[in-house]
């Protein structure tokens, strides 16, 4: 088990989870996030948090699937959680995703990610195995 480090909570990051996904012909990238009360050091992954944010995100997507059949937009990195300062909410996460929607370049809204934060997390799950969460760098 890891060592948890606390941090004021302005120093602390928000976690992200954000979905890219095609419905009807149309680009769509819902997100959830929350500040983390307590943050994961380097090589660990935020399990609880990380999975309320997804489950949450999860359950708003699947609400949408009565508005037409979805298809994930990115493959493996279709469903991300990302660990981003607080300062780059109000305008650098905004436009990524405005971005993102206008153009469905995926390389080009993860490089602009992994500008804004060093850890980020793809989540994928095997039959018979728990939810993993991989670096996705």
């Amino acid at each position: 088990m890891g060592v948890l480090v606390w941090f004021a909570v302005a120093d602390t990051p928000y976690l992200i989870a954000l979905a890219l996904f095609d419905q009807q012909g149309r680009r769509a990238l819902p997100l959830a996030g929350r500040s983390q009360a307590e943050v994961v050091p380097e090589g660990e992954v935020p399990q609880v948090l990380g999975h309320a944010l997804v489950l949450e995100l999860l359950l708003r997507v699947w609400q949408r699937s009565d508005e037409g059949a979805l298809q994930r937009a990115a493959g493996l990195h279709s469903l991300l959680l990302v660990e981003l300062p607080i300062e780059r909410l109000p305008e650098d996460l905004p436009a990524a995703k405005a971005a993102w929607l206008r153009t469905g370049d995926t390389e080009e809204l993860k490089m602009a990610l992994q500008a804004m934060s060093s850890r980020a997390w793809t989540m994928a799950v095997e039959k018979f195995k728990p939810v993993a969460l991989t670096p996705a760098w």
